[in-house]
């Protein structure tokens, strides 16, 4: 039988969490030591004629309620949201030779959540969010003019109203882990009730 890369032991069910939370703080754990932004993540949604849309987001928490990130609430992700609250991402880390992907509904998070997080990033992280209208045209002349203004001005003000959080609640999370001849394993966890249905997947 062909090993798994890097050394890792092939997946197994008994070897995995019975709820896939817990199972994806297990990987991301050693994402962290060993690849580098281990939160990277294509988020991909869908616009109101049905278009797909994907772009790099960072993954900012995950627990019982499911996976964070925040953007501009205007900008092509947040009005594809708005129009079509679902979603999808895909976490991959060459290091391990791992991927992980997650299908379900997307909600904002609750303003004193997104108002605690804004809090945490530097100055001008938070101008930029203030001052940038976010996947629309724009001269770079007037960007950089509008957030040396902000930041001459003291850069300091509340999180505004048009940038927040997100979490997406997963209905279905799939484990893929690579393995020599492309015999790789995958394990699909699919929502039912209040528990997760596991089962194996063909590569």
């Amino acid at each position: 039988m062909s090993s798994p890369r890097r050394g890792l032991p092939p997946l197994e069910r008994e070897g995995l969490a019975d709820d896939p939370i817990e199972q994806f703080g297990d990987w991301f754990a050693l994402a962290e030591a060993e690849a580098p932004l281990a939160e990277a993540m294509t988020l991909a949604t869908v616009d109101s004629k049905g278009d797909p849309n994907a772009r790099m987001v960072l993954l900012k928490g995950f627990g019982p309620d499911g996976f964070r990130f925040f953007s501009n609430y205007e900008s092509a992700k947040g009005e594809e949201l708005d129009a079509n609250p679902t979603a999808a991402v895909v976490i991959y880390w060459r290091e391990l030779d791992r991927q992980v992907r997650v299908r379900g509904e997307v909600r904002r998070l609750p303003d004193e959540d997104s108002d605690a997080y804004f809090d945490t990033r530097p100055q001008d992280s938070r101008v930029a969010a203030a001052v940038s209208p976010q996947s629309r045209p724009i001269e770079r002349e007037r960007l950089d003019r509008d957030f040396e203004a902000a930041l001459a001005a003291g850069g300091e003000g509340p999180r505004p109203a048009h940038w927040g959080g997100y979490v997406l609640e997963p209905r279905e999370v799939e484990f893929w882990q690579g393995r020599e001849s492309r015999m790789h394993d995958r394990f699909r966890y699919t929502r039912e009730g209040h528990g997760w249905r596991v089962e194996r997947l063909a590569p």
